[in-house]
């Protein structure tokens, strides 16, 4: 290899080299989790339901407020008010 391109490489090998003693530290810190399966129920909402109620019916000891959190963050709902007929999933 001639002189020149030993030069011009320098920099890249010392690029490279301090990136890994920067990231090595940083990666053997970190935990990586599997992303577990949620398991769902699926219920068809009837006139005069709300999510409150339909909470209430899959709530075993849990606070029911907690699972409307769960169903409007699994149907990616913007609000409560529910349409006879609508599908919702329940997270199990």
């Amino acid at each position: 290899m001639t002189r020149r391109k030993r030069l011009t490489l320098m920099p890249a090998i010392a690029l490279v080299a301090l990136s890994l003693m920067v990231a090595l530290p940083t990666l053997s810190g970190m935990r990586l989790y599997a992303a577990g399966t949620q398991r769902y129920t699926s219920v068809t909402v009837n006139p005069g339901e709300t999510l409150w109620s339909i909470a209430a019916a899959h709530t075993g000891s849990s606070d029911v407020q907690e699972t409307i959190d769960r169903i409007i963050a699994a149907n990616h709902l913007h609000g409560v008010t529910l349409q006879p007929g609508e599908r919702l999933r329940i997270p199990e």
